[in-house]
């Protein structure tokens, strides 16, 4: 399969919308480290201090699959609690990945809490082949963080409240 491949997802939780969004994307520097050590070793900003432009630079645990990624701020509204952002460059990219592109937004949910959607784009490098498979994994683990923190604001209410 050539060129890009898309993923629209949309993930329903309990959390209210701002509290998920600070978690995954105001605070994550330090929230990451602290509540999931066995995954994330550090979250540092490589340049910028978190405005559009910045990027951050995220050390997983050693033994596991990946050891880091680096994404680009491109744009962040507080206010409508939306993020995009850019994987610049990850060790799992290869020679097949030259980019891959974000976008989230928060939504309240009827009935409280709220629902995250989400687009990513994987952009091929040239003349490299992308492997859905190998993609859906890489999405699989991502959810598996978004709901290790859902789980961590469930246990603690007064976090980011």
């Amino acid at each position: 399969m050539a060129g890009c491949i898309c993923f629209d997802e949309e993930l329903p939780c309990p959390v209210a919308p701002h509290r998920m969004f600070h978690a995954l994307f105001e605070d994550a520097h330090n929230l990451m480290p602290k509540i999931m050590p066995h995954a994330v070793k550090s979250v540092d900003f490589v340049s910028g201090e978190g405005g559009p432009g910045s990027v951050q630079k995220v050390n997983f645990a050693d033994g596991g699959p990946v050891k880091y990624v680096k994404n680009r701020l491109d744009s962040k509204n507080k206010d409508n609690l939306e993020i995009k952002y850019t994987v610049i460059e990850c060790d799992a990219f290869g020679d097949k990945v030259d980019y891959i592109t974000n976008e989230v937004k928060f939504e309240a949910a009827p009935g409280g809490g709220c629902i995250c959607k989400s687009k990513s784009t994987y952009h091929p490098k040239a003349g490299a082949v992308l492997n859905e498979e190998e993609i859906k994994a890489g999405k699989e683990s991502s959810q598996g963080v978004y709901k290790f923190v859902e789980n961590y604001l469930v246990e603690n209410p007064h976090v980011y409240a």
